[in-house]
């Protein structure tokens, strides 16, 4: 129990002072996370909002798939990025393997999904709103898909937050197309499955209380947001 606590203020101690290494390591983290959001974002909404104003044969099924890709096995997704990605595979010329441009592409592909799916639950409720709006001004599809994205931005902002919160808090796929390398692709949470295989608990500790500290802190705006799109919505 001594060793524990020792363990914990030596993390706290690490944090306050700005230790070089934990630092690389949560901006690695936060680079990665944000780019695989932003690549999701820019995939996933335009789908969720195409499926949510659209109504065409199989449509029920197109949204199971979604939904159920939402469960996509993190480790199954970095097998298929490290398959392609190797040098025997198809885009192994590009030598991205083992580079935070391979981590990105696996979050992507895994937090994707779960932005399209979320994004169509909430812009398909928006869209039963408007649908006697958009008949009456004969307005194209594009045109009704940009009008529910922009009157839904708050909502999906949460969208986004729930994304990069996910993306976040992944070790699977990423470890597998990253390797963890120090000072390369060493992000939060490979650094602390490492860390605590090597028994090196303060550096484990500190990057767990500021992984927590970040979901808190994305659990919150996300609340915040949500009141602040119903304060909108009821303005």
């Amino acid at each position: 129990m001594q060793d524990f606590a020792e363990a914990f203020l030596f993390a706290f101690r690490q944090i306050a002072g700005l230790d070089p290494d934990l630092l690389e390591i949560i901006g690695l983290s936060l680079r990665v996370s944000l780019a695989a959001t932003l690549v999701s974002c820019l995939v996933g909404l335009p789908i969720g909002a195409l499926v949510a104003v659209s109504r065409f044969p199989g449509r029920a099924g197109v949204i199971v798939i979604m939904n159920a890709l939402m469960g996509l096995p993190p480790v199954v997704v970095g097998l298929f990025v490290y398959l392609n990605l190797s040098r025997a595979g198809p885009l192994g010329w590009m030598g991205l393997l083992y580079t935070p441009a391979a981590m990105v592409i696996a979050q992507s592909i895994l937090i994707s999904p779960i932005v399209a799916a979320l994004s169509r639950q909430v812009l398909e409720d928006l869209f039963n709103e408007y649908r006697e709006q958009f008949a009456s001004f004969a307005l194209s599809r594009l045109a009704q898909v940009r009008a529910i994205l922009w009157d839904g931005r708050y909502s999906l902002i949460t969208v986004a937050l729930a994304a990069f919160g996910r993306s976040a808090a992944e070790v699977g796929a990423v470890i597998i197309v990253g390797g963890n390398i120090e000072h390369l692709t060493r992000v939060m949470t490979t650094a602390i499955a490492l860390e605590t295989s090597k028994g090196d608990l303060p550096l484990a500790m500190a990057l767990g209380i500021v992984l927590l500290i970040l979901a808190l802190g994305v659990n919150a705006l996300v609340s915040a947001l949500r009141l602040t799109a119903a304060r909108y919505a009821y303005a």
